[in-house]
């Protein structure tokens, strides 16, 4: 609520089905090693999306090309 106060707009993005990584029980599915986006980063040699990066994409895991950020300017869970 006090985060909707400071805010004026919101916007929603829904990643659906753009996996980071492997649930715990992943070995009944054959599914150890899945990880969408960080699959599809190594196999095009990094990937651009500056915008998601500056939301913090890149603190969720590792993804070639996209880094990091100390202070993303969107919030995730």
């Amino acid at each position: 609520e006090k985060l909707l106060r400071k805010k004026k707009r919101i916007i929603l993005i829904v990643l659906d089905s753009v996996g980071v990584g492997a649930l715990p029980d992943a070995n009944k599915y054959n599914d150890e090693n899945s990880n969408t986006l960080g699959n599809m980063a190594k196999v095009l040699g990094g990937l651009n999306l500056p915008n998601l990066e500056k939301m913090g994409l890149g603190n969720i895991i590792p993804i070639l090309g996209v880094e990091p950020q100390s202070a993303p300017i969107a919030n995730y869970v």
